[in-house]
């Protein structure tokens, strides 16, 4: 079994998908006029009204929140320092490159979620990749199949590996049984997955931000304790990357290659652009202004969160440490970032990562969870039965990831990913023109001084595909 995920994650991470991504987002950075440099500071002014929502929809910041808890995880401590020791330090550098280019990509699945977006029998917005592959392809075969890799992916794969961070972390840092603390995620879980959607975001929201900027600080504070360090930690990121480092050792090629694949897989597992992930937190939003463009600038800032500001923090707080030897360093995972951290602010640095990593990845659970009912949801398995025995196979997952070892918890989750971002990232370049088109649209009523409003009455060639009343007469006169 191990062979055959191991067969199947070299051909998808070897050449499909590296290329693929770093395509796809080259792709919509042309095609979109360089919106994530050109609008970089609109992806914060867009959320000044941002908690604003209606009765059918969650926030934008909750939206933002709930991508983040999934994105803010295991791939930004643990996954940055597997990394780290998988492809050395260049990793770093291709692990920045994706999520610059894949901040287009965010942008574009998470319109067109926005746009094709619908109503459960609830009353809630629901959408995501599957959705607007049936309804904007005419192909419910496709988002069938992504709706199915995405549930096994995270609803199940991903959550064990989140709970195996956290049962590795409190291990290291405390000495706690791994059975007792997945038995406590599991509980914790329960109580906020059988909430539904909205207990979920209003969770996300508290916990996110607050774990966020508490770990940001604790970084900050490594850099300037260390800033003489600083100029030779960037140069050795660079140099490896195009495998300088190891030119004279005649490793070239091996070293670019394996800094590119570590590190392009552990940023998109971080950041999740064009994964098909957060779409489904994106369409769950009651958009501010009233567009589908809107949340794509929204989840755009999650992707630079994730990936640019809280990965790096973690990439600082290891590389400056003196606890990274190059990749024969003995130790990985979140078990590094642990020590890294203690040998910097002392003992109490691998207790507080322990309790960041309970946090970030207790958050990615529920927020998992939430993306996988959606897409039961899609399947027409939304009834009360099916979702509470799907609740339980959840949690038995996690239960799981807990005791599991974390190779292959990691190696499942890659191939999982993997498949879920071929057939999204297919999608949503057969559908561009329409995110070409919804961006043109924004920017047009922006550069004209107006809030930028959607009405499907002005583009009668896409109104046959949207759900009724949803997108119809939002203009104010």
């Amino acid at each position: 079994m191990t062979d055959l995920i191991n067969l199947m994650n070299d051909l998808l991470w070897g050449s499909i998908l590296v290329y693929l991504l770093v395509g796809v987002g080259i792709y919509f950075t042309v095609r979109l006029g360089f919106i994530q440099f050109r609008h970089f500071g609109h992806m914060f002014s867009v959320l000044k009204n941002s908690r604003k929502a209606d009765k059918a929809g969650i926030s934008s910041f909750q939206a933002l929140c709930t991508s983040l808890a999934a994105r803010v995880g295991t791939g930004n401590m643990a996954g940055v320092a597997v990394a780290l020791t998988a492809g050395g330090p260049g990793a770093i550098f291709w692990m920045w490159l994706i999520a610059m280019l894949g901040m287009a990509t965010s942008f574009a699945e998470s319109t067109l979620a926005q746009l094709y977006k619908t109503k459960d029998d609830d009353g809630n917005y629901r959408g995501g990749p599957a959705y607007y592959m049936e309804k904007g392809l005419g192909m419910r075969w496709m988002g069938v199949l992504f709706s199915v890799f995405l549930i096994i992916a995270f609803g199940l794969v991903f959550n064990a590996v989140q709970a195996n961070s956290i049962a590795n972390a409190m291990s290291n840092a405390f000495g706690w049984n791994d059975l007792y603390v997945g038995i406590a995620v599991v509980a914790l879980s329960a109580v906020v997955i059988f909430g539904g959607i909205k207990r979920i975001a209003k969770v996300a929201e508290l916990i996110v931000p607050i774990m966020a900027l508490l770990y940001l600080v604790l970084a900050l504070f490594v850099v300037f304790s260390n800033l003489e360090k600083l100029p030779d930690v960037l140069m050795l990121i660079f140099k490896s990357a195009f495998g300088l480092q190891e030119a004279a050792a005649g490793g070239l090629g091996y070293a670019i290659a394996q800094a590119m694949i570590n590190g392009i897989k552990r940023g998109l597992f971080s950041n999740e652009a064009g994964m098909g992930s957060a779409p489904n937190a994106a369409a769950s939003a009651t958009p501010y202004p009233p567009h589908p463009a809107s949340q794509g600038y929204v989840q755009m800032l999650g992707v630079f969160m994730d990936t640019i500001v809280i990965c790096s923090a973690t990439v600082a707080i290891i590389l400056m440490s003196g606890e990274y030897v190059g990749q024969a360093t003995e130790v990985t995972g979140i078990e590094l970032t642990q020590r890294a951290l203690s040998s910097q602010v002392g003992d109490w640095g691998g207790i507080f990562v322990a309790v960041a990593i309970f946090f970030f990845a207790f958050t990615s659970i529920i927020a998992n969870y939430s993306y996988a009912e959606t897409n039961l949801i899609f399947l027409e398995h939304n009834h009360k039965a099916g979702l509470s025995i799907f609740r339980v196979v959840v949690l038995g997952m996690v239960m799981f990831g807990a005791l599991a070892s974390l190779p292959v918890v990691w190696s499942l989750a890659d191939v999982s990913m993997g498949l879920m971002a071929i057939v999204n990232l297919v999608a949503i370049l057969l559908l561009s023109g329409i995110v070409i088109k919804l961006a043109k649209d924004y920017n047009r009523q922006l550069g004209e001084g107006k809030v930028p409003t959607f009405d499907a009455n002005d583009f009668p060639e896409l109104k046959s595909q949207l759900e009724d009343g949803i997108w119809d007469n939002t203009k104010k006169d």
